[in-house]
C-alpha cells in the first residue's frame, strides 16, 4: 500500500524563511505563515515518510488549545482559514487549507518549555539516574509513569536542526533570559498545563508532559510555535492508566518504541517506515484529536 502525504512545500511566489522538523515556514507582510507538513521527527531525526493527513491534525489541534488559553495568555494566532490570508496565498490555497496558521511574528525565547505531571520519558531516565529531573529532586521510590506530587518545570535549550536539546536547570534559564522573565514564563507554563490537564481529563486522557514556545511581539511576551499536540506532548488512555509501567499513548511514542525495537543508532539516515507503523501512528494521532472535539462539540 503506497502512503502519501505531504513532505514539503513549494510555494515559489512565496518567501520560504524556515523549514523545521515539521513545519515550513514563509514570510508575509511582517507576519509568517506556518505550514505543518505530514513529515514526523523522532530522537530529532526527522523520517523518510510522511504520515498522511499529520499536518492537519496538528494544526487543528493547536488552534482547539490557543483558543482554550487566549484568556492566560495571548498567542501568536493571526488566521487558520487560507481565505482570510494575504493575496499571495491564493495559489497555494488548497494545500495551505487545514494545514496552515497565519500568525504574528515574535522573536523565540531561546528555551523549550516542559512541564511534567508524570514520569516518562527523558524524566524517567534522569530520575533513575540521579532522583532528579531538571536539578529538582524528587521523593524516593516513584515509579515509572507515577503522578507527580505536582507538576514540575524543566526547560531545556532549543537543539539547532539535527541536534539534541539539553535539558538545563531553572538557574540556567534564568541566566539565559533572566529571572523576572523565566517566573512568569514558568506562572504561565504551569497555569497552561493545569487547565489542558482537566481539559483533557474530562475527553478520557492524561497530558502526562507537554512542551511549549514562547516569544516577544510588540514587547510582549506571547505563546508561539504550536500547542499541546502529539508531537509536543504525551497523551495517554486514562482508562489504560496504570504506574510501575510504560503507557498506551496517542502521541509518537508508538514511533519510538518501534525504532527502539529494530536497534536503530538514532542517527541519520531514519530507517523507511513500514506502512503499518505509518497506518497506526496516524491513527493514535487521530484518536487524541477525536476524543478531545468530539466530547467539546457535545458540551
Amino acid at each position: 500500500m503506497k502512503q502519501t502525504g505531504l513532505m514539503k512545500t513549494d510555494f515559489p511566489e512565496l518567501k520560504l524563511v524556515s523549514t523545521g522538523k515539521v513545519r515550513d515556514i514563509y514570510e508575509l507582510d511582517g507576519n509568517l505563515l506556518i505550514v505543518a507538513t505530514d513529515r514526523i521527527s523522532a530522537f530529532d531525526v526527522i523520517m523518510p515518510n510522511p504520515i498522511p493527513g499529520k499536518g492537519e491534525i496538528l494544526t487543528t489541534m493547536s488552534a482547539f488549545w490557543f483558543n482554550k488559553m487566549k484568556d492566560v495568555i495571548e498567542n501568536h494566532l493571526i488566521s487558520v482559514d487560507p481565505d482570510e490570508f494575504p493575496s499571495e496565498c491564493r495559489l497555494y490555497k488548497e494545500i495551505l487549507r487545514g494545514r496552515s496558521m497565519f500568525v504574528k511574528k515574535a522573536k523565540p525565547l531561546p528555551v523549550e518549555c516542559i512541564v511534567r505531571g508524570y514520569l516518562a520519558g527523558s524524566g524517567w531516565k534522569d530520575y533513575c539516574d540521579t532522583k532528579t529531573v531538571s536539578g529538582i529532586k524528587l521523593p524516593d521510590g516513584l515509579k515509572e509513569s507515577a503522578t507527580l506530587p505536582e507538576p514540575i518545570f524543566t526547560p531545556s535549550t532549543k537543539a539547532p536542526e539535527g541536534e539534541h536539546d539539553v535539558a538545563i536547570t531553572r538557574t540556567q534559564m534564568e541566566r539565559m533570559i533572566g529571572t523576572k522573565l523565566a517566573e512568569r514564563i514558568i506562572d504561565i507554563s504551569l497555569a497552561i498545563y493545569g487547565r489542558a490537564k482537566r481539559i483533557a481529563d474530562e475527553a478520557g486522557m492524561i497530558i502526562a508532559d507537554t512542551k511549549m514556545e514562547f516569544g516577544i511581539a510588540d514587547n510582549k511576551l506571547i505563546l508561539i510555535d504550536e500547542l499541546l499536540t502529539p508531537d509536543s506532548s504525551r497523551f495517554w488512555p486514562k482508562a489504560d492508566y496504570e504506574e510501575g509501567r510504560s503507557q498506551k499513548s496517542f502521541d509518537k511514542q508508538f514511533l519510538r518504541d518501534y525504532l527502539l525495537s529494530i536497534k536503530w543508532n538514532k542517527k541519520p539516515p531514519a530507517p523507511e517506515l513500514p506502512d503499518d507503523i505509518i497506518v497506526k501512528t496516524k491513527e493514535r494521532y487521530k484518536e487524541a484529536l477525536y476524543r478531545l472535539t468530539t466530547h467539546y462539540s457535545k458540551n
